[in-house]
């Protein structure tokens, strides 16, 4: 790209989020399965009314599955890589003339490459790997031909990896064995993820990303570090860290050449430095540790089950609580987060639609964007 030429999407300058050269702040949602669904029947183009449901609550993004999940899942990219780019291709354009953005996911599952290259997942540490060939593959594929699309905002590595890192239970873990989906019959040691492969992958990842596209965000794809993520490293334990272990565990999940923070937040029960989980603590702590990294805090995944304690459905306390959510996540500034999850049927109890019980998180959406705008607009 000459410097004559357009940037789109979403860039990272002295730690701001930006867009069309001015700040931007803005939440959007999580379209997970949208892409996935044309690859399991390729008639279905469901995410045409789902653009354009979105685009009228003002949501400007969606976070998405660029690919398949499981192993058989990616089998017409490689067995007809025309066939399989032209219902992408189709995809992209859908957004573009929505104005909805895309952050593509590009290697969602942990398990999924390594599989399909006939490797254990730890293969994700090993720069010579048939994995990290084959990611180097998709992303030149991808990031080449999407490069020049106004609809792509940003490009994420995959879904949290750091989850999977450094576990003492490692064995209890491991992917599971889903042969008639193309996964080994069996698991290993050789599965386990340690940190430092993640890392490795993730750095790759970057680097990669940035031969072909140097502007947009890149971004992990992590999500708020386990409670114990920091002595899980340094110690095999799952043992609390402290609020400055938590900060470090940030860190050391979003490295450079990643310019934003990644993290999910959710409202689980259970504690975080050794006390009851305080939200507006939390989100005061990523702020921190985005702000001491020179990178804006990306809060890829947040929302509210309807399931309670005992299994049952409620309603009214899943507004409360998505409501007291939203508060926090507004309070602390936060410049760009994603609903979980926008039009998944297998999640009944989570998904949200403009025609369910759940419409009402669109709305509090819609008017939190409104918000922004218009702030940013007084900058």
């Amino acid at each position: 790209m000459n410097g004559m030429s357009k940037t789109y999407g979403l860039s990272v300058r002295e730690g701001r989020l930006m867009k069309d050269d001015k700040p931007y702040k803005g939440v959007g949602v999580n379209y997970f399965n949208a892409f996935a669904r044309r690859l399991a029947n390729a008639s279905d183009r469901s995410y045409l009314q789902g653009f354009k449901e979105l685009a009228s609550y003002r949501i400007p993004f969606v976070r998405f599955m660029a690919g398949g999940y499981w192993p058989n899942d990616n089998r017409l990219y490689l067995e007809d890589k025309a066939g399989y780019f032209a219902l992408m291709d189709d995809f992209v354009k859908a957004a573009e003339e929505a104005g909805i953005g895309l952050i593509p996911s590009l290697f969602w599952y942990h398990s999924n490459v390594p599989d399909l290259a006939g490797e254990p997942r730890n293969s994700w540490g090993d720069p010579n790997s048939r994995t990290i060939g084959f990611m180097r593959e998709y992303i030149r594929e991808v990031v080449s031909r999407y490069e020049r699309s106004p609809a792509i905002w940003g490009w994420e590595f995959g879904n949290e990896y750091n989850l999977e890192q450094d576990l003492p239970s490692a064995p209890d873990h491991r992917p599971p064995v889903v042969p008639h989906m193309g996964t080994p019959e069996q698991r290993s040691d050789q599965d386990d993820l340690s940190s430092d492969h993640v890392y490795t992958a993730l750095r790759l990842f970057a680097e990669e990303v940035r031969k072909y596209d140097n502007h947009r965000m890149i971004v992990s794809g992590n999500s708020i570090p386990r409670p114990s993520q920091w002595n899980q490293r340094e110690h095999g334990k799952f043992e609390q860290d402290t609020e400055d272990q938590f900060k470090i565990m940030l860190g050391l999940d979003n490295p450079d050449p990643f310019d934003v923070i990644s993290t999910h937040y959710y409202l689980y029960e259970g504690d975080r430095f050794n006390r009851p989980q305080d939200m507006d603590r939390s989100m005061q702590l990523m702020q921190e540790a985005a702000s001491e990294r020179g990178k804006p805090l990306f809060i890829g995944e947040f929302g509210v089950s309807e399931t309670v304690e005992d299994g049952r459905i409620d309603h009214e306390l899943a507004k409360a609580r998505f409501t007291e959510m939203v508060h926090s996540l507004e309070k602390a500034d936060v410049p760009l987060s994603a609903l979980w999850v926008y039009d998944y049927e297998p999640q009944p109890t989570c998904t949200v639609t403009g025609r369910n019980e759940r419409a009402y998180q669109l709305k509090l959406l819609e008017e939190w964007n409104r918000r922004l705008t218009e702030d940013s607009s007084g900058e």
